[in-house]
């Protein structure tokens, strides 16, 4: 009986290994199948993690409109019309059709089977305030200029009635980029509380801000348009650029915005990951401030600035090639870009004569304002280029928020020098030119009347030709006061997971709908 106790006893260890074995390994096969999702089911449940370089500003689409905002907001809300991807041409969305009733005069036939996250009905009441709010200058919104063109918006039925003072040219332009917000929520909530829990109709939904940290939003199961593919996308705020790319490489973000074109080839050295680039109307600039107590005031300081700048650098060495030389505030991608505009080139020995001739043979001291959310390699190559022309340059920054206070300040004390990238996603001057340069814009530290009547009679006639004459007239004057200088097209680069299927557009549209995990 003993050596059969002995076999017996064998025998059940051996099983108990292999069973224990089995199941390490079946646990094992779990974590790893729950870590990386497989096609099919798994992959159709897997959320969108996407790292942004700053946190949103406002998550009221009446507000700012910066890619850190807009990439979350234009998920929640429908915008008036569209415009599509590949054509350019202008398609409905809200509005399912428009017509111009006159030269001054337009028609929107507004959804009728489309509501809010709330469960109201979206209605041409709403799309009517939207525009009001915009308009209300109490309100103080930064996209006031893009649409105060605009004398009247108001609901008659289910259509949408529009007057311009003017024949308007970028009406619709501008109107591609009207988010729709809910009147009567928006009015109980009132608008900072409408900012923290945004209510919209559509494609996701509002879930979360823990302020800081990240944004959540869920797909809207009841979305007129159908329901998203991807159930729901987790927005991480991580400012520095080096996180963002290790949350790539090692899965823990699936999309990250804002990447440097140093990383390009470490992203691409990894097979699991992409990038997505193409050039867009977006243009990287300087602004001055010429109505401060600065010395900026002067045009020939900057131009001596303008020709202070190392423009192929910025782009050959910091860029890679991902930007295009501009010789104006505008990219080629906007209708009234001017070719025959010389812009400036990098002559330090003229930027240094001019400096003289200004009155600062000694040299001068500026502050230049900028956030985290441009690329501090270029403000710092900036940097260095003028202290070669003998222009000491300190550097403030600040989060993008406080930035953005600071330069839509009335008071106009946010330094002399600062740093923009701009993109008005109507691919027209009207919308970039104007509310940077012209008076009394939230954006403008500057004033020149002969500029502002040629941006206004731009913006007044539908006749292309007068429209292009006026531009050139606006830029020449902004070539010899250089209130600004644009420093080049700026690519969209992100990097992302191979499994996720998108196409990248020139107006930066960041809208998770139009997503999808591989199969």
């Amino acid at each position: 009986m003993k050596p059969l106790l002995k076999s017996t006893t064998f025998i059940f260890s051996l099983f108990l290994i292999i069973t224990l074995v089995g199941c390490s390994v079946a646990n094992k096969q779990a974590a790893n199948n729950e870590q990386k999702p497989q096609a099919g089911t798994q992959a159709e449940s897997r959320k969108l993690v996407v790292d942004l370089a700053n946190e949103s500003s406002n998550l009221d689409p009446g507000l700012q409109y910066n890619f850190d905002s807009y990439s979350v907001y234009r998920n929640i809300f429908d915008n008036l019309i569209h415009r599509d991807a590949k054509t350019n041409n202008f398609v409905p969305w809200v509005a399912e059709s428009w017509k111009q009733d006159s030269p001054t005069a337009w028609t929107f036939k507004i959804r009728g089977d489309i509501k809010f996250h709330n469960g109201d009905a979206l209605t041409a009441e709403d799309v009517a305030f939207s525009i009001q709010r915009i308009l209300d200058k109490d309100f103080r919104s930064p996209q006031y200029a893009n649409f105060n063109m605009i004398t009247a918006a108001k609901a008659e039925g289910s259509e949408l009635k529009i007057t311009t003072d003017k024949p308007s040219p970028t009406l619709l332009t501008q109107l591609v980029n009207l988010s729709i917000v809910p009147q009567k929520y928006v009015k109980e909530k009132g608008n900072d509380q409408f900012n923290l829990n945004p209510v919209g109709s559509g494609a996701y939904q509002f879930e979360s801000w823990a302020k800081g940290t990240q944004i959540t939003l869920k797909a809207n199961a009841g979305y007129w348009g159908g329901k998203p593919e991807i159930p729901a996308v987790e927005y991480r705020f991580v400012s520095n650029p080096a996180s963002r790319v290790a949350d790539l490489q090692s899965g823990k973000a699936d999309f990250a915005s804002a990447i440097s074109p140093d990383d390009v080839d470490n992203i691409k050295r990894k097979s699991e990951l992409q990038i997505f680039s193409t050039p867009t109307e977006r243009v990287a600039y300087l602004a001055f401030n010429m109505v401060g107590d600065t010395p900026t005031k002067s045009s020939q300081v900057n131009q001596a600035i303008a020709y202070g700048i190392n423009y192929d650098s910025l782009i050959t060495s910091l860029l890679h090639g991902y930007g295009k030389p501009v010789t104006q505030v505008l990219t080629p991608l906007s209708f009234g870009y001017d070719t025959s505009i010389p812009g400036y080139t990098y002559n330090p020995e003229k930027a240094k004569a001019l400096l003289k001739e200004a009155g600062h043979a000694n040299g001068i001291t500026l502050d230049f304002a900028t956030s985290p959310s441009f690329d501090q390699r270029i403000v710092q190559a900036v940097q260095g280029d003028l202290d070669k022309i003998g222009i000491k340059v300190n550097i403030v920054s600040t989060d993008q928020a406080t930035y953005l206070k600071k330069v839509q300040d009335p008071a106009r004390k946010w330094g002399s020098i600062r740093m923009g990238i701009w993109s008005c996603a109507c691919m027209d001057a009207d919308g970039t030119i104007l509310p940077l340069f012209r008076t009394g814009t939230i954006w403008s530290s500057y004033t020149n009347p002969t500029f502002d009547q040629a941006v206004d009679a731009a913006r007044t006639t539908t006749d292309d030709a007068v429209r292009t004459d006026n531009y050139k007239k606006a830029l020449n004057v902004l070539q010899q006061d250089v209130p600004g200088i644009g420093l080049y097209q700026a690519y969209a680069l992100y990097g992302a997971s191979k499994q996720l299927q998108w196409q990248p557009d020139p107006q930066e549209n960041f809208f998770v709908k139009d997503m999808k995990w591989a199969k």
